[in-house]
């Protein structure tokens, strides 16, 4: 029995040689679904690893408070919302608030070092302890410290991006960079992080500077900020202590219970809720071309088999007269059609596999390969062959054998 099995086997992988033409357009057209497969499994991996990193990035003890309501989005509406007087209450008065950090930024600024300038940097101004605030570790140096905010001192934290740029490998610390031809010291330098910011842009593209320095130099509203990032001691309990933030800013901004929030909260939950929600349309996107492409794949294998049971009648009746079972046609059939779908299969991962790639290069995909996407490569393309192989298989082996051999399959 495993020998007639090994034979048929031998018989159905000699078949798929002898037959190139055949051969090649299946697994181009299994090869092209398998590789769309392959592509959302990555892609939504890679969103996976992506989410993770920006959770952790952004803090799971932490909020972050933007002037204006995002959701509203109302015509005139300020952004300028949050005060002094709003980070001081904030930081006396609230529960579980330990670190409160305001900030404002000035985006593209043009940036000098000795014979070297770069364009389009965002200067962030902030007070004390800006690292430790955002979870971000120093590559070397110091922290912006609250005397260097109560002076307005022109010191300055390089992002690794301008970092590269003005100074390339050598250690940026205590040179001095110019910014809009304003002399800073530089007195440290953020780790790389290499992930994109909420606006799509280079988050390691920034300069940080005292909030008091950025206020005065580009001439800013001094009692209010943009945006203020507050660290509360328990994360366990941030639902807790994000509806007290939000009741004691509506206090403070004496709005009314009708009245919507003239800023907006943000914490982790929020972001990967904001995450899920990208990757779930990335997830149906994908999936629903790579079930068009997968179905592609195997109505191509159906059709050319069909045709191919047309054109070997004669081969396959003159088994059948030498004594072949049906099943053994049929056998022999499917395992023609699995090679081919297991070559497209293979050709399709590294298809999918080099297109991730390339899009991940150009910033568009994030993705993340595993073996799963492996799997379910080999998986789905063995699927394909046996669905798709299976009517031509049975075709095959419900020929009349004397109609066979006179060529009237």
């Amino acid at each position: 029995m495993i020998r007639t099995v090994m034979r048929v086997v031998s018989m159905g992988l000699e078949a798929v040689w002898a037959f190139k033409l055949r051969s090649v357009f299946v697994v181009l057209g299994v090869a092209f679904g398998i590789a769309s497969l392959t592509l959302i499994v990555t892609a939504v991996d890679g969103a996976n690893r992506k989410a993770v990193e920006m959770v952790e990035m952004f803090g799971p003890d932490a909020a972050l408070v933007f002037g204006g309501n995002f959701q509203k989005r109302a015509v005139g509406m300020r952004t300028l919302t949050l005060s002094r007087e709003d980070a001081a209450r904030i930081r006396d008065s609230l529960p579980g608030a330990y670190q409160v950090l305001p900030m404002r930024s000035k985006g593209g600024q043009t940036v000098k070092a000795g014979s070297r300038n770069y364009q389009d940097v965002q200067i962030v101004g902030t007070t004390e302890n800006y690292a430790q605030a955002w979870n971000w570790p120093l590559a070397e140096g110091r922290d912006i410290t609250a005397e260097d905010e109560r002076i307005g001192a022109k010191v300055a934290i390089l992002g690794e991006t301008p970092a590269r740029e003005l100074f390339g490998d050598l250690s940026p610390v205590g040179k001095v960079v110019y910014i809009s031809d304003i002399p800073f010291q530089v007195v440290g330098k953020l780790a790389y992080r290499g992930v994109t910011s909420g606006r799509g842009g280079d988050v390691d593209n920034r300069i940080i500077i005292p909030l008091s320095t950025l206020v005065q130099r580009y001439n800013m509203d001094r009692q209010y900020f943009r945006a203020l990032r507050v660290k509360f001691v328990e994360a366990e309990h941030m639902g807790a202590y994000t509806e007290n933030l939000r009741s004691l800013l509506r206090h403070l901004h004496h709005l009314a219970p009708e009245e919507d929030d003239d800023f907006t909260i943000l914490t982790a939950d929020e972001v990967l809720k904001f995450l899920s929600m990208f990757k779930g349309g990335l997830t149906l996107f994908l999936g629903v071309t790579a079930g068009i492409a997968v179905l592609v794949g195997g109505f191509v294998l159906a059709n050319l088999f069909s045709i191919s049971v047309s054109e070997r009648a004669e081969e396959i009746g003159l088994k059948k007269a030498m004594g072949a079972r049906n099943s053994a046609i049929m056998l022999q059939f499917l395992v023609e059609a699995c090679a081919l779908t297991l070559l497209g299969g293979v050709l399709g991962l590294f298809l999918g596999l080099g297109l991730g790639q390339f899009l991940s290069r150009l910033d568009i995909l994030t993705i993340q390969f595993s073996w799963k996407a492996f799997l379910m490569a080999l998986a789905g393309s063995q699927a394909v062959g046996l669905i798709f192989g299976l009517k031509p298989a049975r075709q095959a082996a419900s020929l009349d054998p004397i109609q066979a051999l006179r060529g009237e399959g």
